[in-house]
Protein backbone atom coordinates (compact mmCIF):
# COMPACT_ATOMS: atom_id res chain seq x y z
CA UNK A 1 0.00 0.00 0.00
CA UNK A 2 1.64 3.39 -0.78
CA UNK A 3 2.06 6.20 1.68
CA UNK A 4 1.86 9.89 1.39
CA UNK A 5 3.01 12.23 3.36
CA UNK A 6 1.16 15.28 3.50
CA UNK A 7 1.87 18.95 4.76
CA UNK A 8 -1.16 19.21 7.05
CA UNK A 9 -0.04 22.74 8.31
CA UNK A 10 1.34 24.62 4.82
CA UNK A 11 -1.53 26.18 2.78
CA UNK A 12 -3.26 29.39 2.55
CA UNK A 13 -6.48 28.18 4.44
CA UNK A 14 -5.01 26.29 7.11
CA UNK A 15 -5.87 22.30 7.64
CA UNK A 16 -9.02 21.85 6.99
CA UNK A 17 -9.00 22.10 3.14
CA UNK A 18 -5.54 19.82 3.06
CA UNK A 19 -7.63 17.30 5.70
CA UNK A 20 -10.43 17.28 3.75
CA UNK A 21 -8.40 16.37 0.72
CA UNK A 22 -7.12 13.98 2.25
CA UNK A 23 -10.51 12.30 3.34
CA UNK A 24 -11.89 12.67 -0.17
CA UNK A 25 -8.68 10.86 -1.62
CA UNK A 26 -9.22 7.85 0.88
CA UNK A 27 -12.82 7.71 0.06
CA UNK A 28 -11.58 6.76 -3.68
CA UNK A 29 -8.13 5.21 -3.21
CA UNK A 30 -6.55 2.69 -1.06
CA UNK A 31 -3.57 4.71 0.92
CA UNK A 32 -1.80 5.62 3.88
CA UNK A 33 -1.83 8.85 4.79
CA UNK A 34 0.55 10.78 6.63
CA UNK A 35 -0.35 14.10 8.30
CA UNK A 36 2.20 16.06 9.53
CA UNK A 37 1.59 19.06 11.81
CA UNK A 38 -0.11 19.90 15.05
CA UNK A 39 -1.53 16.49 15.33
CA UNK A 40 -4.52 18.46 18.02
CA UNK A 41 -5.55 20.30 15.62
CA UNK A 42 -5.23 17.03 12.75
CA UNK A 43 -6.60 14.71 14.64
CA UNK A 44 -10.12 16.73 15.78
CA UNK A 45 -10.93 16.94 12.47
CA UNK A 46 -10.21 13.32 11.25
CA UNK A 47 -13.32 11.04 12.17
CA UNK A 48 -13.21 7.45 13.50
CA UNK A 49 -14.10 5.57 10.39
CA UNK A 50 -10.47 6.61 8.63
CA UNK A 51 -8.43 6.13 11.84
CA UNK A 52 -7.08 3.13 10.46
CA UNK A 53 -5.67 4.89 7.53
CA UNK A 54 -3.84 7.51 8.92
CA UNK A 55 -1.45 8.39 10.82
CA UNK A 56 -0.59 11.83 12.56
CA UNK A 57 3.25 12.60 12.72
CA UNK A 58 3.80 15.32 15.14
CA UNK A 59 5.30 18.77 14.00
CA UNK A 60 4.96 22.35 16.28
CA UNK A 61 6.34 24.39 13.56
CA UNK A 62 5.10 25.87 10.15
CA UNK A 63 6.80 27.36 7.12
CA UNK A 64 4.86 31.20 6.68
CA UNK A 65 4.94 31.97 2.61
CA UNK A 66 6.94 35.53 4.23
CA UNK A 67 9.73 33.37 4.96
CA UNK A 68 12.58 33.22 3.25
CA UNK A 69 13.33 29.01 1.54
CA UNK A 70 16.61 28.90 2.92
CA UNK A 71 15.05 28.98 6.98
CA UNK A 72 13.38 26.25 5.82
CA UNK A 73 16.38 24.00 6.34
CA UNK A 74 17.62 25.42 9.57
CA UNK A 75 14.26 24.47 10.86
CA UNK A 76 13.58 20.61 11.50
CA UNK A 77 10.94 20.81 13.55
CA UNK A 78 8.40 22.15 10.67
CA UNK A 79 5.72 20.47 8.73
CA UNK A 80 7.17 20.64 5.43
CA UNK A 81 10.67 19.15 6.81
CA UNK A 82 9.42 16.42 8.84
CA UNK A 83 6.96 15.79 5.81
CA UNK A 84 9.87 15.48 3.14
CA UNK A 85 12.87 13.40 5.81
CA UNK A 86 9.55 10.51 5.81
CA UNK A 87 10.18 10.34 1.71
CA UNK A 88 13.87 10.87 2.27
CA UNK A 89 14.03 7.86 5.30
CA UNK A 90 11.53 5.53 2.68
CA UNK A 91 8.88 5.88 5.63
CA UNK A 92 6.49 7.62 2.85
CA UNK A 93 6.53 6.97 -1.13
CA UNK A 94 5.57 10.68 -2.07
CA UNK A 95 5.10 13.85 0.11
CA UNK A 96 2.53 16.44 -1.20
CA UNK A 97 2.75 20.11 0.30
CA UNK A 98 0.41 23.44 -0.26
CA UNK A 99 2.84 25.66 1.81
CA UNK A 100 5.79 27.78 0.93
CA UNK A 101 6.92 25.77 -2.90
CA UNK A 102 10.23 27.45 -2.51
CA UNK A 103 10.82 25.71 0.90
CA UNK A 104 9.20 22.57 -0.70
CA UNK A 105 11.62 22.73 -3.75
CA UNK A 106 14.88 23.28 -1.57
CA UNK A 107 14.10 20.63 1.24
CA UNK A 108 12.93 17.64 -1.62
CA UNK A 109 15.88 18.62 -3.87
CA UNK A 110 18.51 19.15 -0.80
CA UNK A 111 16.92 16.00 1.39
CA UNK A 112 15.71 13.53 -0.83
CA UNK A 113 18.49 14.27 -3.40
CA UNK A 114 19.17 14.50 -6.85
CA UNK A 115 18.26 11.41 -9.31
CA UNK A 116 21.59 10.29 -10.49
CA UNK A 117 22.56 12.31 -14.18
CA UNK A 118 20.30 15.23 -12.94
CA UNK A 119 21.94 18.64 -12.64
CA UNK A 120 18.75 20.48 -12.01
CA UNK A 121 15.35 19.22 -10.90
CA UNK A 122 12.36 20.89 -12.54
CA UNK A 123 9.04 22.05 -11.59
CA UNK A 124 5.93 20.70 -14.09
CA UNK A 125 2.71 21.79 -15.03
CA UNK A 126 -0.66 20.42 -16.87
CA UNK A 127 -1.73 23.11 -19.48
CA UNK A 128 -5.33 22.52 -20.95
CA UNK A 129 -5.49 22.19 -24.92
CA UNK A 130 -8.20 22.82 -27.53
CA UNK A 131 -8.20 18.55 -27.56
CA UNK A 132 -10.39 17.11 -25.83
CA UNK A 133 -8.99 15.65 -22.90
CA UNK A 134 -5.55 16.18 -23.91
CA UNK A 135 -3.08 18.41 -21.91
CA UNK A 136 0.33 19.86 -22.38
CA UNK A 137 3.24 19.42 -19.88
CA UNK A 138 5.53 22.18 -19.03
CA UNK A 139 8.60 22.39 -17.53
CA UNK A 140 10.82 24.19 -15.84
CA UNK A 141 7.48 26.45 -14.63
CA UNK A 142 9.57 28.05 -11.57
CA UNK A 143 11.96 25.74 -10.35
CA UNK A 144 15.15 27.51 -12.47
CA UNK A 145 14.87 31.24 -13.35
CA UNK A 146 18.53 31.03 -14.98
CA UNK A 147 19.47 27.72 -17.16
CA UNK A 148 21.80 26.52 -19.52
CA UNK A 149 21.51 24.64 -22.50
CA UNK A 150 22.27 20.75 -20.64
CA UNK A 151 19.49 22.20 -18.09
CA UNK A 152 17.09 22.40 -20.91
CA UNK A 153 18.00 19.12 -22.33
CA UNK A 154 17.70 17.22 -19.04
CA UNK A 155 13.85 18.84 -18.88
CA UNK A 156 12.82 17.06 -22.16
CA UNK A 157 14.21 13.58 -21.15
CA UNK A 158 12.29 14.64 -17.75
CA UNK A 159 9.57 15.45 -19.76
CA UNK A 160 9.44 12.57 -21.75
CA UNK A 161 9.84 10.55 -19.38
CA UNK A 162 6.92 11.85 -16.74
CA UNK A 163 4.24 11.54 -20.45
CA UNK A 164 5.40 8.01 -21.24
CA UNK A 165 5.12 6.88 -17.34
CA UNK A 166 2.82 8.98 -15.16
CA UNK A 167 0.32 10.13 -18.58
CA UNK A 168 0.85 7.48 -20.23
CA UNK A 169 1.21 8.79 -23.61
CA UNK A 170 3.17 6.01 -25.45
CA UNK A 171 4.92 7.95 -28.00
CA UNK A 172 5.13 11.91 -26.40
CA UNK A 173 6.46 14.92 -28.69
CA UNK A 174 8.73 17.14 -27.23
CA UNK A 175 8.81 20.79 -27.83
CA UNK A 176 11.02 23.69 -27.02
CA UNK A 177 9.56 26.77 -26.62
CA UNK A 178 11.13 29.70 -28.73
CA UNK A 179 10.23 33.06 -30.85
CA UNK A 180 10.31 31.16 -33.84
CA UNK A 181 10.24 27.77 -35.27
CA UNK A 182 13.09 27.85 -36.98
CA UNK A 183 16.49 26.00 -35.40
CA UNK A 184 18.14 29.74 -35.67
CA UNK A 185 15.57 31.39 -33.90
CA UNK A 186 15.79 31.81 -29.80
CA UNK A 187 18.47 32.80 -27.76
CA UNK A 188 22.10 31.38 -27.72
CA UNK A 189 21.01 28.95 -24.70
CA UNK A 190 17.80 27.77 -26.69
CA UNK A 191 19.84 27.52 -29.93
CA UNK A 192 22.41 25.36 -28.37
CA UNK A 193 19.41 23.59 -26.54
CA UNK A 194 17.90 22.59 -29.81
CA UNK A 195 21.16 20.99 -31.33
CA UNK A 196 21.50 18.97 -27.88
CA UNK A 197 17.48 17.97 -28.05
CA UNK A 198 17.71 17.00 -31.38
CA UNK A 199 19.35 13.52 -29.97
CA UNK A 200 15.64 13.11 -29.02
CA UNK A 201 13.48 10.63 -31.49
CA UNK A 202 10.49 12.43 -29.32
CA UNK A 203 11.79 15.66 -30.15
CA UNK A 204 9.92 17.73 -33.01
CA UNK A 205 11.81 20.96 -32.72
CA UNK A 206 10.51 24.47 -31.36
CA UNK A 207 6.93 25.44 -30.70
CA UNK A 208 5.80 29.35 -30.47
CA UNK A 209 3.60 30.70 -27.69
CA UNK A 210 0.61 29.67 -29.75
CA UNK A 211 1.28 25.96 -29.73
CA UNK A 212 1.15 25.98 -25.96
CA UNK A 213 -3.03 25.15 -26.34
CA UNK A 214 -3.40 23.76 -29.45
CA UNK A 215 -2.15 19.67 -28.40
CA UNK A 216 1.00 19.77 -31.27
CA UNK A 217 2.69 18.66 -28.58
CA UNK A 218 2.47 16.90 -25.40
CA UNK A 219 5.73 18.37 -23.51
CA UNK A 220 7.02 21.54 -23.80
CA UNK A 221 10.25 22.56 -22.41
CA UNK A 222 11.62 26.52 -20.88
CA UNK A 223 13.63 27.59 -18.37
CA UNK A 224 11.31 28.71 -15.14
CA UNK A 225 12.09 32.29 -15.76
CA UNK A 226 9.77 31.86 -19.02
CA UNK A 227 8.06 28.77 -17.31
CA UNK A 228 6.86 31.15 -14.42
CA UNK A 229 5.77 33.75 -16.18
CA UNK A 230 3.63 31.86 -18.95
CA UNK A 231 1.63 29.72 -15.77
CA UNK A 232 0.81 32.90 -14.30
CA UNK A 233 -0.45 34.51 -17.27
CA UNK A 234 -2.47 31.60 -18.29
CA UNK A 235 -4.10 31.84 -15.06
CA UNK A 236 -4.56 35.58 -15.31
CA UNK A 237 -6.38 35.11 -18.84
CA UNK A 238 -8.05 32.22 -17.79
CA UNK A 239 -9.47 33.97 -14.99
CA UNK A 240 -9.99 37.85 -17.02
CA UNK A 241 -11.77 35.54 -19.74
CA UNK A 242 -14.60 34.05 -16.77
CA UNK A 243 -15.33 37.52 -15.57
CA UNK A 244 -15.54 38.83 -18.96
CA UNK A 245 -17.93 36.27 -19.96
CA UNK A 246 -19.71 36.82 -16.41
CA UNK A 247 -19.91 40.86 -16.83
CA UNK A 248 -21.41 40.85 -20.28
CA UNK A 249 -23.64 37.84 -19.69
CA UNK A 250 -25.63 40.20 -17.40
CA UNK A 251 -26.16 43.22 -19.49
CA UNK A 252 -28.67 41.06 -21.83
CA UNK A 253 -31.58 39.27 -22.04
CA UNK A 254 -30.20 37.46 -25.09
CA UNK A 255 -26.98 36.71 -23.67
CA UNK A 256 -28.58 35.26 -20.62
CA UNK A 257 -30.49 32.87 -22.75
CA UNK A 258 -27.16 31.64 -24.12
CA UNK A 259 -25.37 31.69 -21.17
CA UNK A 260 -28.64 28.58 -20.45
CA UNK A 261 -28.58 26.84 -23.27
CA UNK A 262 -24.44 27.03 -23.14
CA UNK A 263 -24.02 25.93 -19.59
CA UNK A 264 -22.24 22.64 -20.02
CA UNK A 265 -19.50 24.31 -22.54
CA UNK A 266 -19.39 26.52 -19.69
CA UNK A 267 -18.97 23.70 -16.92
CA UNK A 268 -16.80 21.88 -19.49
CA UNK A 269 -14.23 25.39 -19.75
CA UNK A 270 -14.03 25.87 -16.22
CA UNK A 271 -12.60 22.48 -15.20
CA UNK A 272 -10.40 22.59 -17.88
CA UNK A 273 -9.01 26.05 -16.59
CA UNK A 274 -9.57 24.93 -12.80
CA UNK A 275 -5.94 24.42 -10.79
CA UNK A 276 -7.85 21.83 -8.78
CA UNK A 277 -8.03 19.89 -11.72
CA UNK A 278 -4.30 18.81 -11.78
CA UNK A 279 -4.05 19.25 -7.70
CA UNK A 280 -0.10 20.21 -8.14
CA UNK A 281 3.01 20.30 -9.57
CA UNK A 282 5.41 17.61 -9.69
CA UNK A 283 9.33 18.34 -9.01
CA UNK A 284 11.14 16.05 -11.67
CA UNK A 285 14.39 14.92 -11.06
CA UNK A 286 14.41 14.81 -7.60
CA UNK A 287 14.89 10.94 -6.50
CA UNK A 288 11.89 10.57 -4.77
CA UNK A 289 8.29 11.80 -5.39
CA UNK A 290 7.36 15.57 -4.48
CA UNK A 291 3.84 17.58 -5.67
CA UNK A 292 4.07 21.21 -5.11
CA UNK A 293 0.33 22.10 -4.78
CA UNK A 294 -0.90 26.09 -5.09
CA UNK A 295 -0.82 27.64 -1.83
CA UNK A 296 -4.84 28.26 -2.11
CA UNK A 297 -5.71 24.79 -3.10
CA UNK A 298 -8.77 23.55 -1.98
CA UNK A 299 -9.92 19.79 -1.23
CA UNK A 300 -10.52 18.94 -4.01
CA UNK A 301 -7.05 20.16 -5.57
CA UNK A 302 -5.31 18.27 -2.30
CA UNK A 303 -7.14 15.03 -3.46
CA UNK A 304 -5.98 15.40 -7.09
CA UNK A 305 -2.24 16.50 -5.52
CA UNK A 306 -2.33 13.13 -3.55
CA UNK A 307 -3.28 10.87 -6.33
CA UNK A 308 -0.58 12.81 -8.71
CA UNK A 309 1.37 11.70 -5.59
CA UNK A 310 0.83 8.08 -5.90
CA UNK A 311 0.70 7.77 -9.92
CA UNK A 312 4.10 9.11 -9.95
CA UNK A 313 5.11 6.85 -7.20
CA UNK A 314 3.64 3.96 -8.75
CA UNK A 315 5.68 4.27 -12.09
CA UNK A 316 8.83 3.53 -13.25
CA UNK A 317 9.94 7.70 -14.00
CA UNK A 318 13.23 8.14 -11.74
CA UNK A 319 14.36 5.02 -13.03
CA UNK A 320 13.77 6.00 -16.59
CA UNK A 321 15.21 9.53 -16.28
CA UNK A 322 18.75 7.83 -14.70
CA UNK A 323 18.78 5.08 -17.66
CA UNK A 324 18.18 7.49 -20.14
CA UNK A 325 20.52 10.03 -18.81
CA UNK A 326 23.23 7.70 -18.60
CA UNK A 327 22.25 6.69 -22.21
CA UNK A 328 23.10 9.82 -23.75
CA UNK A 329 26.57 10.55 -21.21
CA UNK A 330 27.76 7.39 -22.75
CA UNK A 331 27.10 8.11 -26.30
CA UNK A 332 28.55 11.40 -25.65
CA UNK A 333 31.32 10.78 -23.80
Amino acid sequence: MQKIAIDAMGGDNGSAPIIEGTLQALDEKEFKAILVGKKDIIASQIPLKYKDNIEIVEADDVIDMKDLATDALKRKESSIYKAVDLVREKIADGVVSAGHSGATMSLSTLRIGRIKGVTRPAIATLMPTTINGKFSLVLDVGANVDSKANHLFEFGVMGEAYARDVLGIAYPKVGLLSNGEESSKGNEVTKEAYKMLQSLSSFVGNIEGNNIFDGSVDVIVCDGFVGNILLKTSEGVADSITKIIKKNVRKSPLAITGAILMRKVFRILKKQVDYAEYGGAPLIGINGCSIISHGKSNAKAIKNAIFQAINFSNSDINKDIENRLKEFKDKNG
